[in-house]
């Protein structure tokens, strides 16, 4: 696995390599009792902003081309136009804020199951290979929903291949999902996962390099009440 692979959603990965640090993959997923659901995947460079904004006035940096904003809402709109075609997925929007370097991508889904290859797809788009390591499924009759990650083996590897310049990118990176739902959680299985004091929402945060490292997993079945 690639650096740029990393899970779902590096979508918007071709503005990473123009960082120092600092930035953060959020996951948010909403899942009704019926089985349908929305998802919100969002990237925030904000926290480097400046950084950004005078990296964007350059070529290139570091040995890596520098995409210019048209190239990054390019790449945004190819993955959305995608997400429009999808069996199952609805109501697709995304939103880019140049000014501090946030952009999202939000849909509906009819079955959870429908999200399980979106990103490997998207990211073949980009002509970018990526293993399905992610599945999420839900039953409506017992209430449970899962989540499985397989951590990549090789993402250790490919990590400690870079230059100590390239491994700064991902200091400070972090990973965050949110789970929402209609019924309260009973329990969780991912001792890193906290529930809200609401009681039906599940937030699970890493950094991203305990993920290359394989120190955490993002697995998690979570039982709602009956």
């Amino acid at each position: 696995m690639k650096l740029k692979e990393f899970y779902q959603l590096l979508l918007f990965i071709v503005l990473v390599p123009t960082l120092s640090s600092c930035f953060q993959v959020i996951e948010e997923l909403t899942m009704h009792n019926d089985g349908t659901g929305e998802v919100l995947l969002t990237i925030n460079l904000s926290q480097s902003k400046t950084k950004v904004q005078s990296v964007m006035l350059l070529d290139s940096i570091n040995g890596y081309k520098v995409p210019s904003k048209q190239k990054i809402q390019q790449e945004l709109n190819e993955a959305v136009n995608y997400l429009r075609k999808s069996e199952g997925i609805s109501n697709v929007k995304s939103t880019t804020d140049f000014n501090n370097y946030i952009a999202t991508i939000s849909f509906s889904f009819k079955d959870v199951s429908n999200i399980n290859n979106i990103t490997k797809n998207i990211l073949a788009q980009q002509k970018i290979k990526a293993p399905n390591n992610s599945s999420y499924s839900f039953n409506k009759v017992t209430k449970l929903f899962n989540r499985k990650y397989q951590p990549v083996g090789t993402a250790k590897t490919e990590y400690n291949k870079l230059k100590s310049k390239d491994k700064a990118v991902f200091n400070g990176a972090t990973y965050t999902s949110v789970y929402r739902f209609d019924s309260p959680v009973t329990n969780t299985s991912n001792p890193a996962s906290n529930i809200s004091k609401s009681g039906k929402a599940v937030m699970l945060k890493s950094s991203i390099l305990d993920l290359i490292n394989g120190k955490i997993n993002v697995s998690n079945q979570i039982q709602l009440s009956k």
